[in-house]
């Protein structure tokens, strides 16, 4: 009795830690929609109101938070720079055609953040990586969101590898270092858990896949070379494109977007279940698709981007109902309310189209350089810019800004939203910030 009395507070914790709900596991949501049930949400914030608190966040990441219970967590990587006179020997050889890289070493890590008062709970390396690949001046090492489910943290840094963390003992459970493209840019595509699968995109400028790993060991549980053809360009194969997953007629499937093709598979076995051309050349996918109503919708990205709208409620491929070319997000995500399609282009233009035609309502020159992807709650829109600027505006066909906010630091991350709480990652800090 006095051995298990010993143990008893120990165990209280990691079956609270287990049983808690995930509020936001998983990059745009419950559902990847962008959307959260959270209510009371600030509408107004700055540096000195409605922050609770501020943390600085150490190394560099562009991860979204994940949140469950009293713990939140992001990735983040720290970088190692190279030898200067390793440099300048790399600088006499390079041709030129491709950047150089001058990290010696990357070392990635998950940090957890306690939600009621700030403080930086773990710091715990995942993943070491010598001599990587360059990243864009946009990315980072760490951009990809991890999934957050019943305990477990599912880290993946495309390339450089995946790693799950115990949540309740913040212990590694397994490592994979296997799979390998060349990103060009770095990492980007954030992972999507369906049963016992981590399902990844793996779309380099060499080599085009999609894998699902075993969420217990790590190891490959299948997968699908890309069968759609590209461009014979290295650097038009490439993308960054998160999937989503999507009930078709009763089946769960994996709708992925990959260079110049939107597919569909079986999350079970990695079986290719249909294929779409966009219809023009569509590369570096970033943006996620979303869906309601029985439609799909989604940017074909770089070179000139559209949005495209594809019904597939009652069929058995989806097909091309609609497609809007004046003007299309290449980075932020759109997304969906009601029957209303609101995003904002890179260069600051937000627009709202009608989900079920494609009509253009409004649009709107904002201002300022967006990435991040927009969340809807709490009856509002909120879109992070680069800038560190917030802007909140109330959905409806009529152009209507709430606020604009302004916080240091760069938004390169897209919010989490939990009641009466956003929390909020700058390039520079963690942020609570509450309604008032």
């Amino acid at each position: 009795m006095i051995y298990k009395l010993k143990y008893l507070p120990l165990l209280l914790v990691l079956m609270n830690l287990s049983s808690a709900n995930v509020e936001w596991p998983e990059w745009r949501g419950p559902n990847g929609l962008g959307h959260s049930d959270a209510e009371n949400l600030p509408t107004t914030w700055n540096e000195s109101k409605n922050v609770t608190w501020k943390t600085s966040i150490p190394g560099k990441g562009h991860s979204t938070p994940v949140i469950q219970g009293n713990q939140i967590w992001l990735t983040s990587a720290f970088e190692t720079p190279e030898d200067p006179s390793k440099i300048r020997d790399r600088l006499k050889s390079n041709t030129g055609s491709q950047p150089l890289n001058l990290l010696s070493h990357v070392s990635l890590h998950a940090i957890c953040v306690d939600r009621n008062s700030g403080k930086i709970l773990h710091n715990i390396p995942l993943l070491e990586v010598e001599k990587p690949q360059w990243v864009h001046k946009l990315n980072s090492y760490a951009s990809p969101t991890p999934v957050l489910d019943s305990g477990r943290l599912y880290c993946h840094f495309g390339a450089f590898g995946t790693a799950c963390l115990d949540t309740a003992s913040a212990r590694v459970t397994w490592r994979n270092q296997k799979h390998k493209v060349m990103h060009e840019n770095g990492p980007g595509s954030s992972p999507v858990l369906h049963e016992n699968h981590l399902i990844l995109h793996m779309d380099g400028s060499d080599k085009q896949y999609v894998l699902a790993l075993d969420k217990h060991t790590g190891e490959t549980a299948w997968q699908t070379t890309r069968s759609g053809r590209l461009n014979n360009n290295p650097q038009l194969k490439k993308a960054y494109g998160t999937p989503l997953l999507l009930e078709m007629n009763g089946k769960t499937t994996v709708v992925s977007t990959g260079a110049d093709w939107l597919y569909g598979y079986d999350p079970s076995n990695g079986k290719e279940l249909w294929k779409i051309h966009y219809g023009i050349l569509g590369f570096s996918n970033v943006s996620r698709p979303v869906a309601g109503n029985g439609m799909l919708f989604f940017s074909t990205c770089f070179m000139k981007a559209n949005i495209l709208a594809m019904k597939y409620e009652g069929l058995e491929k989806p097909e091309l109902k609609w497609k809007f070319t004046k003007g299309a997000p290449k980075m932020p995500s759109p997304i969906l309310v009601g029957n209303e399609l609101y995003y904002v282009t890179d260069n600051g233009i937000a627009n709202c189209l009608d989900a079920r035609t494609g009509e253009a309502i409004w649009r709107e020159r904002v201002g300022g350089e967006y990435s991040a992807s927009p969340i809807y709650a709490d009856g509002k829109l909120y879109f992070p810019s680069q800038y560190g600027t917030t802007l909140v505006l109330k959905p409806g066909r009529t152009y209507k800004k709430l606020a604009e906010n302004k916080l240091d630091g760069r938004h390169m991350a897209s919010f989490a939203p939990v009641n009466g709480t956003l929390f909020i990652r700058s390039d520079k800090a963690l942020y609570r910030v509450d309604g008032s």
